[in-house]
């Protein structure tokens, strides 16, 4: 699924060539890709409108409008890019603009999904803090974690705590901080969490500028990926050596996800 670097990764490269422009069409090619509206309702007030900006919030993708927004969601398998080439047969929807340029919507596994709303208020409401925002704070995530009393790799997942983490880059920052997954939030010292909070913005920074990790499924153009895979230092490497001690990497299950560890260098912090 991708995750913040990602789904940023896919907003700046829309961004320039989306302001300005109007969409003169939306065509759901899966019935269940408009999840709240039909192509009717965006009309009732977005007629003629040009779209004011793109931006992100948490995983979303948002198309701003002067009446109201769309959030695009690419879940597990979901593409987003301008394109006027042959529809892919993957494609969920088209979002046809007057230019005459389109967008394509591509998702294999037909999880996606596209949301209107008038503004950003349910989304928000869902959602918790960006992680990259001024508001994320040391001292923040020392009080967050002390009062929360789960585990810690269950809580970096839940968006409702922190939004935009997904199972590689929390594994990464567990790794660079030195927690093992299984430990409990409130168990953690300070200076563990410091080193988490640090390990957190820039592993994301990095990914952004890497223009996100390309594992299996995600590009952010048609057919260009990420490059933040040649960087990774934990996931997706089971049994090989740990770059810090070169102990073997192991891997469990962790909040129902396949978790890549260093039984060496990061310590269970338990009560």
């Amino acid at each position: 699924m991708p995750e913040l670097p990602e789904v940023q990764t896919v907003v700046d490269h829309l961004r320039a060539d989306l302001v300005g422009e109007k969409i003169g069409a939306i065509r759901p090619i899966w019935p269940k890709v408009l999840h709240n509206f039909a192509q009717a309702d965006f009309f009732n007030n977005n007629q003629e409108q040009a779209i004011n900006d793109v931006t992100r919030r948490a995983k979303f993708i948002i198309i701003h409008l002067p009446a109201s927004l769309l959030a695009i969601h690419l879940r597990m398998t979901g593409k987003l890019y301008l394109s006027n080439e042959e529809i892919p047969k993957h494609t969920s929807a088209i979002i046809e603009l007057e230019s005459g340029m389109k967008i394509i919507f591509e998702d294999t596994r037909k999880f996606g999904r596209i949301y209107l709303y008038e503004n950003l208020d349910i989304i928000n409401k869902n959602h918790g803090i960006e992680p990259l925002s001024d508001a994320f704070t040391k001292d923040w995530l020392i009080i967050e974690l002390q009062k929360k009393k789960r585990n810690i790799k269950a809580l970096l997942l839940d968006q409702s705590f922190i939004v935009g983490l997904g199972n590689i880059y929390t594994d990464e920052s567990l790794w660079v901080s030195g927690i093992h997954p299984n430990s409990n939030s409130n168990t953690i010292p300070k200076s563990r969490v410091e080193k988490l909070h640090q390990a957190i913005q820039t592993i994301l920074k990095d990914a952004i500028e890497a223009k996100g990790t390309t594992i299996i499924n995600f590009s952010f153009l048609k057919n260009q990926s990420g490059n933040y895979a040649n960087q990774l230092r934990i996931f997706g490497r089971f049994e090989e050596p740990c770059l810090k001690c070169g102990c073997k990497i192991e891997k469990i299950r962790v909040a129902g996800r396949g978790t890549y560890f260093c039984k060496q260098c990061q310590r269970k912090y338990h009560s």
